[in-house]
């Protein structure tokens, strides 16, 4: 059990993409189930993790702690998995991890998420929490439309009792009207309302001087509500996170602002109308456990045979729906329609990124990235990759990002897999990409990137390159990355051609892809990789070479 001495809205933040979690808890379950959940399986755990390429080289120093870390939290606080006495999937885990569509069981747990509960006790110096959260969140976003992140950071987190969320909404629509009135800088306007509102909500700790942090030893009244102003911003992030992977909202990156999705209106009424907003089984947590695992409440619009016809007729009209069908065999056709439909539209986006069509609208999305303008940039960054590498050259380029109905970026690419895989036919290259910098980037980006490749190089038993795309390139990584070239490594199959290259760098590239008087083809990447080892064996450090290949980068087409 938890203590949740937070004055806002309390959601798990791990991990950060709820994707992430579900082939963790499958591993879990699969070499630890029946088990108890203690030191000594937490650190077999992470070996395992880390064997089965999930781990990132986090928590190193205290592989338990960062077991617990994983698991702990959204896995156990969602209904995923039981660790006491003994660890087991629940039935909605189960479910998690083997159904097709994993979009509507993130849903029903989403919506059964309470506090207070069994597993999370407010203390005396909490907020009155009486709410569930994300049922809530829905119902804000579908009142206004659409939330602006900042609104949903700076009003949507006070919404800890449900019964509280008239006064809310008035507090989201006085700040519009003085948002209207503004006439000076919005982000100083934002700045000093945000300020208000955070000494409002903290105001006894204020009074009382319990304004100390965990982070530092500055206990100032400044210090405290810039503390709680990152934490708040933390928390919206897991939130809007979160509610993403239930497939309903829609992500503005530029206005910074979250929507439902229009065909996904009518499914969240049913469950905004239907779902009980009382929070259930608060001292009982044999019967919060049961209900949080069962993977069929609360009851959706899918539930209804009536409603799923008429949702697939509406969608899909021109669709032959038979009679005899069981509800299932009819979610079954439902899922497989959209997921087609999904196909067809990555299929004719990838169309035109090979015509050039896109090539404007890529070269925004990467300018927007390096001014860091956009919600979510690693993902958008990920993504603008993969439709940049698809334009660059030929061969059959994957994003292993996750995408919603509608063909758009949903969530990064999970941590056991490269982010792009392009294959030429001949040779294949794998393209990882980060907005880390410094010596984080070498920490997090630098083993995992060498063991990504020497995993694909023994899938597809055939030459293999790594391009490694940042917005800017740790000393660390080049050497690191340079040694790779020279070092025959058993473990990463052989020397392993990894070039790092800044953003800025491989923008260039893309540049001179759609301005030359021709269509570059795979052997032009494979002759700047064959470039990049004959530099890494001619030159006498990393630096040399690294300057070098970036220069090769800058006329990869020159003849």
């Amino acid at each position: 059990m938890a203590r949740i001495d937070s004055k806002v809205i309390f959601v798990t933040t791990s991990p950060r993409t709820p994707a992430k979690m579900i082939p963790e808890i499958g591993l879990l379950h699969t070499h630890f189930a029946g088990q108890r959940w203690n030191k000594d399986t937490q650190r077999a755990f992470m070996e395992l993790l880390r064997e089965e390429n999930f781990f990132n080289g986090e928590g190193a120093n205290d592989p338990a702690f960062s077991a617990r870390d994983r698991i702990n939290r959204a896995p156990k606080a969602l209904g995923f998995i039981i660790l006491s006495p003994t660890i087991q999937l629940t039935p909605a885990g189960e479910e998690l991890v083997n159904a097709r569509r994993k979009d509507e069981i993130f849903l029903r747990q989403l919506l059964k998420f309470q506090v207070p509960s069994p597993f999370h006790k407010p203390t005396q110096n909490s907020a009155e929490f009486w709410v569930k959260p994300y049922l809530e969140l829905f119902r804000l976003i579908r009142h206004f439309g659409s939330l602006r992140f900042d609104e949903l950071r700076m009003f949507g987190l006070q919404l800890v009792d449900y019964r509280e969320f008239d006064a809310i909404v008035y507090k989201i629509d006085q700040f519009r009207i003085a948002k209207a009135q503004n006439e000076g800088n919005y982000k100083r306007f934002r700045s000093e309302y945000f300020d208000r509102e955070l000494r409002e909500i903290y105001s006894v700790d204020i009074s009382s001087g319990n304004t100390k942090t965990r982070e530092t030893k500055d206990d100032s009244v400044v210090n405290f509500l810039k503390t709680k102003a990152s934490n708040m911003r933390d928390y919206a992030d897991a939130c809007v996170r979160y509610l993403r992977a239930t497939g309903l909202v829609n992500i503005s990156h530029v206005g910074k602002s979250i929507s439902i999705v229009p065909e996904k209106i009518q499914e969240v009424d049913y469950f905004l109308q239907h779902a009980d907003r009382e929070p259930c089984f608060v001292d009982n947590e044999g019967q919060y456990v049961a209900y949080l695992g069962n993977p069929l409440i609360p009851r959706l619009l899918t539930d209804s045979r009536e409603l799923l016809e008429q949702k697939i007729r509406d969608e899909f009209p021109q669709l032959e729906i038979s009679a005899t069908a069981t509800l299932q065999e009819l979610k079954n056709l439902f899922a497989d329609q959209l997921e087609n439909r999904k196909e067809q539209i990555i299929t004719e986006e990838v169309a035109a990124i090979k015509d050039y069509r896109k090539f404007e609208d890529i070269s925004i999305i990467f300018d927007q990235i390096l001014d860091n303008s956009l919600y979510d940039t690693p993902l958008m960054l990920e993504w603008n990759t993969w439709r940049a590498m698809t334009m660059l050259d030929g061969g059959d380029i994957k994003a292993n990002l996750k995408f919603d109905d509608f063909g758009n970026p949903m969530s990064t690419a999970q941590g056991n897999m490269p982010d792009i895989v392009c294959d030429y036919g001949d040779f294949g290259l794998t393209v990882e990409v980060t907005m880390q910098s410094g010596q984080r980037q070498y920490e997090t980006e630098g083993e995992p990137v060498a063991r990504h490749l020497a995993k694909y190089k023994r899938e597809a038993e055939k030459p293999a390159y790594c391009l490694f795309i940042a917005p800017s390139i740790n000393d660390a990584c080049k050497a690191h990355f340079y040694a790779l070239h020279k070092m025959n490594i058993q473990y990463y199959g052989g020397t392993s051609t990894i070039i790092p290259l800044p953003l800025s760098v491989f923008i260039k590239m893309v540049q001179d892809s759609y301005n030359a008087n021709y269509v570059p083809e795979p052997r032009h990447v494979q002759r700047f990789f064959d470039r990049s080892n004959e530099l890494a064996n001619s030159t006498d450090n990393e630096i040399e070479w690294y300057n070098g290949i970036t220069q090769e980068a800058l006329n990869w087409l020159t003849e």
